[in-house]
């Protein structure tokens, strides 16, 4: 699927959820969020779609990847793992994680919820 494929695709499934293209102007990672954090802080649920992620870590979250369709080659704390439809793999806070796939759908639930102050970058 094409980026705009996805964002058409999670706009009819999901029509009143946010849609983030990352990075905006040459999406490799696309989210929708079915069941947001602003909505009970302690969990959201998000659908991705990830051709590739930045790597990067949570402080306080933990992080279930289930992968809906597709396959993804999910790299942890430098180990890699390969996980395809109905495979499950919990990332815990701190751990360094990135992700690659053909735009994969990937089933992300966090707990406690995703936040922005919470998302760290790692720079190469």
């Amino acid at each position: 699927m094409s980026p705009e494929q996805v964002i058409a695709y999670f706009a009819k499934q999901y029509p009143v959820s946010n849609i983030v293209a990352l990075p905006p102007d040459n999406p490799t990672e696309i989210i929708c969020e079915i069941d947001p954090s602003s909505e009970h802080p302690e969990y959201n649920v998000a659908i991705a779609a990830i051709k590739e992620s930045a790597p990067h870590y949570h402080q306080k979250s933990t992080e279930v990847y289930e992968v809906v369709q597709g396959e993804i080659a999910l790299v942890v704390d430098g180990q890699e793992h390969r996980l395809r439809a109905g495979d499950v793999y919990t990332i815990q806070p701190g751990s360094v994680h990135a992700a690659r796939g053909n735009f994969a759908i990937v089933r992300v639930t966090s707990r406690p919820g995703w936040t922005s102050e919470d998302h760290f970058l790692v720079l190469n």
